[in-house]
């Protein structure tokens, strides 16, 4: 047996079988661990996968398994089959831990993984067919947009959902940070909000030009959401204009969808002590950029949009 041929035989190749949509299109910022933000994503389905009939008695269940791949992961990318997998990483260091200490990679949910799969458990909104293609509309997802979908299974509680399990170096979610935003930074976010509103019969609130004040706006936040998701639902779009509405159109309920992600402080572990240093995290059409301020803070300083 020739070298590439004992090299192919330690490798298994999967489909992929749809794609996530969503309005991360980069790393930092989204989540690392899946339910920490109910962020509202898409997969979409690809032929042949995309047939109703394999999605028969899903809708039963609240929650569904995801195997996806870390297509930004970029470690392996000079590792070739039958050249001796000169990629591999056999230590990480998680955030979790301050980005110091090292641990073995499969101790770890690191991106930086032989296989380059990952895992989630995600809440299964609903299941949907748009021009004649399945749509699975979830919450929750630590995946970026254009993620490959290689596997969904139902999340099953009487034994996925282990009471007595030990979680070692993190066994209680993250701490959160308290989020504020300049006074320019909300108008910015309000300006853009009104700006790409369509022309519904939503402007009714509009008469401020912009000016609306956040408790203004956490009061619209609850039934934006659902007018979104009645979007999502409704069967006269397509899935192409469904999914430009989940990667660009910014509305008022995703001011806490960004306070939530930041929230989690998206910072590399080894920054986090840097006071007035800026980063910028990518969300939908904009650009938000955040730093840490001497009170403990992270402070929302600017909201600009991006050409996409």
């Amino acid at each position: 047996m020739s070298d590439d041929n004992i090299s192919l035989a330690g490798y298994h190749h999967a489909p992929m079988i749809g794609y996530h949509r969503a309005p991360l299109s980069q790393k930092f910022g989204a989540p690392r661990q899946p339910n920490l933000v109910a962020l509202t994503s898409i997969i979409e389905m690809i032929a042949p996968y995309d047939s109703l009939a394999a999605f028969a008695g899903l809708d039963a269940f609240s929650h569904i398994w995801i195997s996806w791949q870390f297509h930004h992961n970029y470690t392996n990318k000079d590792t070739h089959i039958g050249k001796g997998g000169t990629g591999f990483r056999a230590q990480v260091r998680p955030p979790r831990l301050g980005g110091n200490q090292k641990i073995g990679v499969f101790a770890s949910r690191s991106m930086y993984r032989p296989s380059a799969l990952g895992l989630s458990v995600v809440k299964l909104e609903s299941i949907e067919v748009c021009d004649g293609r399945v749509l699975l509309i979830i919450s929750g997802a630590d995946m970026i947009d254009g993620t490959p979908i290689i596997d969904i299974k139902p999340y099953v509680a009487y034994s996925d959902a282990l009471s007595n399990a030990k979680s070692g170096f993190a066994p209680t979610a993250p701490d959160l940070l308290e989020i504020i935003i300049t006074e320019s930074a909300y108008e910015q976010f309000m300006t853009l909000v009104d700006a790409g509103r369509c022309d519904k019969n939503d402007n009714d609130n509009d008469n401020d030009n912009g000016t609306e004040t956040e408790a203004e706006t956490e009061a619209e936040t609850e039934t934006e959401n659902k007018n979104n998701k009645k979007a999502i639902h409704a069967k006269n779009n397509s899935v192409a204009t469904l999914i430009q509405q989940m990667q660009e159109q910014l509305l008022i309920a995703d001011i806490e969808t960004i306070k939530a992600l930041i929230a989690q402080d998206p910072r590399p572990a080894y920054r986090r002590a840097e006071i007035n240093t800026p980063f910028v995290m990518r969300y939908k059409s904009v650009d938000v950029s955040f730093q840490l301020v001497e009170s403990g803070q992270l402070q929302i300083m600017a909201v600009v949009k991006v050409s996409l």
